[in-house]
């Protein structure tokens, strides 16, 4: 009832028909909205912010309608010499003309555009989809590197800045609790023993950062395969979606997320460890596709250390899941005991997979 009342808040044409929860995402609430007039249908996407995660939800919505508006006009401009038609979802104001709509409860809703005809996969379906999947993100972060990154709001402060993370593990393993869950079992014990050992390699982006090697510019902030909407009648990407996390941060973070997140075949959730491994032919078809428009605003410096961003993105997600098991599974969701142990497995398996093909990933790099 409350998701009716709430689409009927925003500025379009029709009379309401549905407003049907969908999607699998775990922050968010999202609903398909359907709008008819007497000629004509309209469907978006409405959701409700999660303002636990993002605490201010006019700061998110700030920069997504900067980003989107300024794609946009990129888009228009370049539209007669792309190779595709490109698209992003438009925030839709509602009828006072706001960005978003508060309901009683004090829950704050938005809709967007539905990117029709098109969908996303859970996971990479062949080679030729690793390559959108790179293409698709490498395109985003040129379309918005030339936007400043002081007209942005950081939204998720210390958002993988690895040296914090490891703070807050140091102070989990301190305490009581945290001292015997380390003690628990071997396994805990390995994975302890995994993040000691490189702990004064885990800075090596924000040290980079700190010396002025490397800049803060735009960043999308989750650009894993589910985020990448791939066109049904051509196969071809045609945007990267849920622009929630859009701030500044280091170009890194996204490449090496995505990278991490599409060449581990086995998934985060596998309780197979013989099966985690990071797909170096993936890789190259992802980094082939990313290239593609990477090389027009990639410095030197930011390729120099783009293997690094592959390795500890991976490292500190397992650092991550590891610290929150200690603390007592204090942040990420857990279905049974011991969980957010098994995904920090999975991840320090992937990040020693990459460790040991890093010659191979190195020529990839170069080479492409």
């Amino acid at each position: 009832m409350k998701a009716a009342l709430m689409a009927k808040q925003f500025d379009v044409k029709g009379r309401l028909v549905t407003a049907e929860a969908t999607g699998s995402g775990n922050v968010n609430d999202t609903y398909l909205v359907v709008f008819r007039t007497t000629f004509s249908e309209e469907r978006f996407i409405m959701q409700r912010i999660n303002t636990r995660v993002f605490p201010n939800p006019a700061a998110i919505m700030e920069n997504m309608k900067r980003v989107t508006e300024h794609v946009h006009r990129r888009l228009e401009a370049e539209a007669d010499t792309a190779d595709r038609i490109w698209q992003l979802p438009r925030v839709i104001p509602t009828k006072t003309g706001a960005d978003y709509a508060m309901d009683g409860d004090g829950g704050c809703w938005r809709a967007i555009s539905l990117i029709a005809s098109a969908h996303s996969y859970d996971s990479i379906q062949s080679p030729e989809h690793a390559y959108e999947a790179g293409y698709v993100l490498g395109q985003f972060q040129r379309l918005i590197s030339d936007i400043p990154t002081e007209q942005l709001h950081d939204t998720l402060p210390g958002f993988h800045i690895t040296p914090d993370y490891l703070a807050k593990f140091d102070q989990a393993i301190a305490t009581p609790e945290g001292k015997a869950r380390l003690g628990s079992s071997s396994e805990a014990r390995r994975c302890h023993r995994f993040i000691e050992g490189r702990r004064k390699w885990c800075s090596v982006l924000e040290d980079a950062k700190a010396h002025g090697e490397l800049q803060l510019r735009p960043i999308h902030g989750d650009p894993k395969i589910t985020n990448v909407m791939i066109d049904d009648a051509t196969g071809k990407g045609t945007c990267i979606v849920d622009l929630d996390t859009v701030k500044p941060g280091l170009v890194h973070y996204d490449f090496g997320d995505c990278l991490r997140s599409c060449c581990n075949p086995a998934g985060e959730e596998t309780t197979d460890l013989s099966k985690v491994y990071f797909d170096t032919d993936l890789c190259h078809m992802i980094v082939k596709g990313y290239l593609a428009f990477g090389k027009s605003f990639l410095s030197d410096a930011d390729r120099h250390y783009l293997y690094d961003a592959i390795r500890l993105i991976a490292f500190e997600l397992g650092l991550r899941f590891f610290a929150d098991f200690v603390a007592g599974d204090q942040y990420f969701k857990i279905r049974h005991e011991g969980q957010n142990l098994n995904r920090a497995r999975v991840q320090l398996k992937l990040c020693e997979s990459i460790e040991a093909r890093e010659p191979a990933i190195r020529k990839i790099l170069e080479t492409v």
